[in-house]
């Protein structure tokens, strides 16, 4: 362990590792780079497909479907027809059952009856239930592709908040390394009485509270590996995956920030809330229907010997609708189909916002991380070359060298936030315009 502390600390002092702070820092770094020994290298479409295949709550939303598909195969049965048999005028005294043909069971004068009846539906109810039936199948197709929407975007943000935590680290690991080689080279300088020892000491500081930071930043890493496992449905998320796309690769992919919503396939959220209406207008439907009574019709054998030893009879009952015509179902089913209308409109509005919204944060993070790249990270980074060289050689203050450290690592971390939000608003475009890399299940 000790040896890795100080290649750690860029070949520092024993003694100055036994600081609290670097030393909790310093173990904390350590731990999270035997922890990641045991991961495996994913890149982002790997994690997707992973995602799509195993995410809990993607499988709910399949379970959903198969659930819609029952439903829509009970919508397509008939009423079962109903049997009955039944044997009347049983002697209780002590009154002969017999007759002339004997005294067998079938003999006796009992009244023996045999029937089946059969419900019919009519007034459009079997067709409204089915309608209804058929919009909820194809509304829960659409709430699967729009959790895969969803999830497309959600891992696209998880895998991103793992590279930019890392990237934290690193920016901050860097930063300490070089101030801990200032702290040498001005050990250097102390002894020959060039400056003092409080010089030395505060940049002994400034590089602990640096490697201090970035010990919070790998654990910020570390829990964010967690969620990102969580995502890809792993059973035992210890945060222990390793990813194999760059940040800076994933801030460039290309997106058409013009490109406009897909007729042909478009967004499932709308589809939800339309497939939504057609359900409450069949619900609709079925709700009126219902007024109209469903008639039984029923066939009998009936045996009763010896006046009427073999008989068949017809009949036909149906409910009066006298007191109950659905009226509370009906003024129920007609709220609900003007609230899913009302939904399509909002979440057509939705759909236009989201786009407009999406396109410009993209259009404003991409250039925004180009600058913090092309521009302000290497201006940054000559300056603080500049004025460490001025400092080791006496032309600069102690003052000068920390502002500018500073200031340099103020700039990469703002660069590694414009990398990731660049990536995030890419990601975010794409679930606006329903562009993701997996297509829309096919219908069962």
């Amino acid at each position: 362990m000790r040896e890795t502390l100080q290649k750690l600390i860029g070949g520092g002092t024993w003694r100055s590792v036994r600081s609290a702070g670097f030393f909790i820092a310093a173990l904390g770094l350590a731990g999270l780079s035997q922890a990641q020994t045991g991961g495996e290298n994913i890149s982002l479409a790997e994690a997707r497909n992973r995602a799509f295949q195993r995410n809990w709550d993607l499988l709910a939303a399949k379970n959903d479907v198969d659930i819609a598909v029952a439903q829509r195969i009970v919508a397509r049965e008939f009423p079962n027809p109903a049997a009955s048999f039944s044997v009347a005028k049983i002697n209780t005294d002590n009154h002969a059952a017999s007759t002339a043909s004997g005294n067998g069971f079938w003999d006796r004068n009992y009244d023996t009856i045999a029937a089946v009846s059969q419900l019919i539906e009519i007034g459009g109810k079997r067709r409204a239930r089915k309608d209804s039936a058929s919009a909820g199948l194809k509304g829960a197709e659409a709430k699967l592709a729009d959790a895969r929407r969803l999830l497309d975007q959600g891992v696209t943000q998880a895998f991103v908040g793992v590279l930019l935590a890392e990237r934290n680290r690193s920016v901050l690991v860097g930063s300490a390394s070089s101030l801990r080689q200032e702290a040498r080279i001005t050990e250097v300088r102390q002894r020959a009485g060039d400056i003092s020892l409080a010089d030395k000491s505060q940049i002994e500081i400034a590089a602990e509270r640096l490697e201090l930071d970035a010990a919070s930043a790998a654990a910020n890493a570390r829990k964010a590996r967690v969620a990102l496992e969580v995502l890809l449905g792993e059973k035992d998320p210890r945060g222990e995956i390793k990813l194999s796309d760059a940040l800076d690769a994933l801030a460039n992919l290309p997106v058409d920030a013009s490109a406009n919503p897909s007729t042909a396939n478009p967004r499932p959220d709308l589809l939800l809330a339309e497939a939504a209406r057609a359900k409450a207008d069949a619900d609709l439907r079925a709700a009126k229907a219902a007024r109209i009574p469903d008639p039984s019709f029923l066939a009998q054998y009936e045996h009763e010997p010896p006046d009427q030893p073999n008989t068949v009879g017809f009949g036909i009952s149906f409910p009066l609708p006298l007191w109950n015509r659905n009226r509370g179902n009906i003024t129920a089913a007609s709220a609900t189909l003007e609230q899913t209308e009302t939904q399509i409109e909002k979440t057509r509005a939705q759909v236009v916002a989201d786009i407009a919204t999406a396109r410009t944060s993209y259009l404003d993070a991409h250039d925004r991380w180009l600058r913090y790249r092309d521009e302000l990270t290497p201006k940054s980074e000559k300056i603080r070359e500049s004025v460490a060289y001025a400092y080791e050689k006496g032309g600069a203050a102690l003052l000068d060298l920390l502002a500018a450290q500073r200031n340099d690592n103020e700039v990469r971390l703002a660069t590694a936030q414009a990398a990731a939000e660049a990536a995030n608003a890419a990601a975010n475009l794409r679930a606006a315009l329903n562009q993701t890399d997996r297509p829309n299940p096919p219908k069962p």
